[in-house]
C-alpha cells in the first residue's frame, strides 16, 4: 500500500474513532427531551416566545422551548421542544459533529440512506443538504468547526419556520 493510501486509511479510522467516542447529546428527534448525559458540561432551558404572523401576543404564542447543552467536546447542541413535549428540531455547532445516530434516533436510517444516495450522486466533500420526506438535515463545516440542523417539517409548531432552528 502506498504511503498516501495508508495515511488516508489511518486518518479515516481516527476520524471514525473520534465520532464514535463523542459523548451523547440529550435530544432525540421526534421523541421526548431527555436529561443531559454525564458528558454535558452545561445545560440551560429557555422558553422562547414566538409571535405568529397573525399578530398574536408573545405571551400567548410561546410555541416551543430551547434547551442548549454544551458537551465535553465543546460542541453545543440545541433541542427545540414543542409545547406538546416533542423534539421537532435539533441544531449543533462546535469542533466535533455530535453522535448523529443518537440525535436523530429512529430517523437516522432514513438520513443515512439519503446521505449515501446524495454522496453517490455527487461524490466528494462539501455541505450536506438533505430534504427527505418528513426529515430535513443540513450539515457542513470543516475540521474543528462543524454546524448543522435537523428538523421534522411536519412537526414544526404553527408560525415556526426552519430559520428558527439554529
Amino acid at each position: 500500500m502506498s504511503n498516501r493510501i495508508m495515511r488516508a486509511a489511518v486518518c479515516a479510522a481516527f476520524g471514525c474513532a473520534l465520532l464514535c467516542a463523542a459523548l451523547p447529546a440529550s435530544a432525540v428527534l421526534g421523541g421526548a427531551p431527555t436529561p443531559p448525559s454525564g458528558g454535558a458540561v452545561a445545560t440551560s432551558r429557555t422558553p422562547v416566545a414566538h409571535v405568529a404572523s397573525s399578530g398574536a401576543s408573545a405571551a400567548s404564542a410561546a410555541a416551543y422551548t430551547v434547551t442548549q447543552t454544551t458537551l465535553s467536546t465543546g460542541t453545543v447542541v440545541r433541542e427545540y421542544v414543542s409545547s406538546a413535549g416533542t423534539v421537532f428540531g435539533i441544531a449543533w455547532s462546535g469542533p466535533i459533529i455530535p453522535n448523529l445516530p443518537e440525535l436523530l434516533g429512529t430517523y437516522f436510517p432514513q438520513y443515512d440512506s439519503a446521505r449515501a444516495a446524495a454522496r453517490a450522486a455527487q461524490p466528494g466533500r462539501g455541505p450536506l443538504n438533505l430534504e427527505a420526506p418528513g426529515l430535513v438535515v443540513r450539515s457542513g463545516g470543516h475540521m474543528g468547526a462543524f454546524a448543522g440542523q435537523a428538523y421534522l417539517p411536519q412537526a414544526l409548531p404553527a408560525g415556526v419556520g426552519a430559520g428558527d432552528i439554529r
